[in-house]
């Protein structure tokens, strides 16, 4: 029995239906999961973002000895590597504050399905910020870029969003930084690497963390400097 899990699930309130659903997988499967069978990499990072856990908490005997800080909780080799469920779980896992500072591709990857749960988030009384590059200085900064469709997309996203405060920026060089409560994803910008393809950093953990704490201040410097949008 996987006992670590069992109790995460019931501090999480979920039943196995519930994880099952969540997860597009048998019922059946979770409840091997609970019988100790251990489930392939990207289900573990799943019930990991579902029960606000690190893996190797979960199952510590895959546990490696980690050079790294110990806020760091993955390291994906580029963004499209991460599983597709894991921004909807993301955010949906949230229970005070979620903030959003990426290329507006970013919410588009899964057919809007971040974007619509960003709206019910904020909704429900979760505070939602949505920081995004201005559709002008994205047209300068790309000469293929067009800056009337890159606008409507924006307007578009902003109508998504709902109840959710959006701004748009004007920096350059940053690191875009995705966060809910005490999760924190980082996107690395690579020169040549379209942002798909650049490594990700996944932290975990309190606000005062030397790591998380500079990336959440980067959130705040750029989002206190960009343009609100009504």
């Amino acid at each position: 029995m996987n006992e670590i899990l069992s109790r995460a699930l019931l501090r999480a309130r979920l039943t196995d239906e519930d994880v099952a659903a969540r997860l597009q997988v048998d019922p059946k499967t979770v409840r091997r999961w609970l019988e100790g069978r251990v489930p392939y990499l990207r289900y573990r990072w799943a019930l990991a973002l579902l029960v606000g856990m690190d893996e190797s908490d979960l199952w510590p005997q895959l546990r490696p000895a980690r050079p790294w800080p110990g806020e760091v909780v993955t390291v994906y080799a580029h963004r499209d590597s991460a599983p597709p469920e894991t921004w909807v779980l993301l955010f949906s896992a949230a229970r005070r504050e979620i903030g959003v500072m990426a290329d507006s591709d970013f919410l588009l990857d899964e057919d809007s399905a971040a974007l619509r749960v960003l709206a019910m988030q904020a909704a429900a009384g979760v505070r939602v910020r949505v920081c995004l590059p201005d559709p002008a200085e994205a047209a300068a900064m790309d000469r293929r870029a067009e800056k009337g469709s890159i606008s409507r997309l924006v307007a578009s996203m902003r109508v998504a969003l709902g109840q959710a405060e959006f701004r748009l920026h004007r920096v350059s060089g940053y690191n875009p930084v995705c966060y809910a409560d005490s999760q924190v994803f980082v996107f690395q910008q690579v020169f040549g690497v379209r942002a798909g393809r650049a490594p990700v950093l996944n932290l975990r953990g309190d606000s005062d963390q030397e790591m998380i704490a500079a990336y959440l201040d980067s959130f705040e410097q750029v989002w206190a400097n960009a343009q609100p949008v009504e």
